[in-house]
């Protein structure tokens, strides 16, 4: 049964009707079916109770909270039924060589910016020649002399940076992101950034829930109590291809409106509801795309890829074998 995702966008509650959902605002109540339901997103205020967690923990649905203005509040999944010692042990061991997939990690980001760049390039932007040369010899040279995590994660932020500078190259300038401006974001740009970003990051906590990984222990980002920072070192390689394809799509095809779906106040800016419905739709047709895996010679989705991604660090941790994080080049 293929497993999919449900957002609702209003205000309401949502709660246990017999053996499936319902969900009642003002105007209406939908009853949802959970069959092949894998996750729900509340993009909005929405009432919940202990009866309806009950019912999705025996499911195994995972519920993920956002705020009015589109801010990641926090999840809710039923208790681990893929637990290991052995891998949480192993986990926490390598932690000694974490600089053996931090650096996997960063040069992951590199190549996989390098391939979105490398279609504008192919496409006339010759002035993304310096860059791409920068991205696919230079910054790998930097890792490989890195010694120590300050030294990847500054390389890492190079690498960000210049990618966010080249933006003026191919987008329309209505859209220039100028500073990243993560909390609040105050321009267009930095909404679609951090929006797409964290609903990438819930992604891979869906994914991550469904290995034997322990996801507040991290290798690139430092471990934190806050945070389930595991899902922020396995989703940076995806984040060239998903959420910023995503938003290039959305400007170059005027699918986005800056007057119509953002909401603009004095020292933010963030996307409206019909912009976050816009936005969501096309990370959903992105994260569901199906490429050819080079190793399973089969199709699968990046979201399936997420997945892998932890199956792979098992493998490192647990086996040695060498971590290689997703490559839009080879798709594997």
């Amino acid at each position: 049964m293929k497993l999919h995702t449900r957002y609702i966008f209003s205000m309401g509650e949502l709660y246990r009707k017999d053996n499936s959902l319902a969900f009642k605002n003002e105007k209406e109540t939908k009853y949802l079916p959970i069959e092949g339901v894998r996750e729900i997103y509340c993009m909005n205020e929405v009432s919940i109770n202990t009866k309806l967690l009950d019912f999705l923990a025996k499911n195994g649905i995972i519920l993920h909270f956002f705020n009015y203005y589109g801010n990641y509040s926090g999840s809710f999944y039923p208790r681990k039924n893929l637990i290991s010692g052995r891998v949480l042990i192993a986990q926490v061991a390598s932690l000694q060589n974490r600089e053996i997939i931090a650096k996997s990690i960063v040069k992951g980001i590199a190549l996989n910016i390098y391939e979105v760049l490398y279609h504008y390039f192919r496409h006339g932007k010759s002035e993304l020649k310096a860059l791409l040369e920068y991205l696919k010899f230079d910054a790998l040279n930097l890792l490989d002399k890195a010694n120590n995590i300050n030294q990847i994660m500054f390389i890492e932020g190079q690498i960000w940076a210049k990618f966010y500078d080249s933006f003026e190259l191919f987008l329309d300038e209505s859209f220039a992101l100028g500073k990243r401006v993560k909390r609040p974001p105050n321009n267009p740009m930095n909404a679609m950034i951090s929006f797409g970003n964290t609903l990438l990051y819930t992604k891979t906590i869906s994914a991550i829930y469904q290995t034997h990984l322990e996801q507040s222990i991290s290798f690139l980002h430092e471990s934190s109590e806050a945070r389930f920072s595991l899902s922020l070192d396995l989703c940076e390689v995806f984040k060239p291809i998903i959420v910023f394809k995503t938003i290039f799509e959305l400007v170059n095809l005027r699918k986005i409106n800056i007057k119509k779906h953002f909401e603009k106040k004095l020292n933010f800016c963030l996307l409206n509801e019909t912009g976050r419905k816009i936005f969501v739709q096309s990370f959903e047709e992105r994260i569901n795309e199906t490429i050819l895996h080079s190793k399973l010679k089969r199709k699968i989705s990046y979201k399936t890829a997420l997945k892998f991604e932890g199956y792979k660090l098992i493998k490192f941790i647990c086996e040695g074998v060498e971590f290689v994080p997703f490559s839009l080049k080879d798709k594997r």
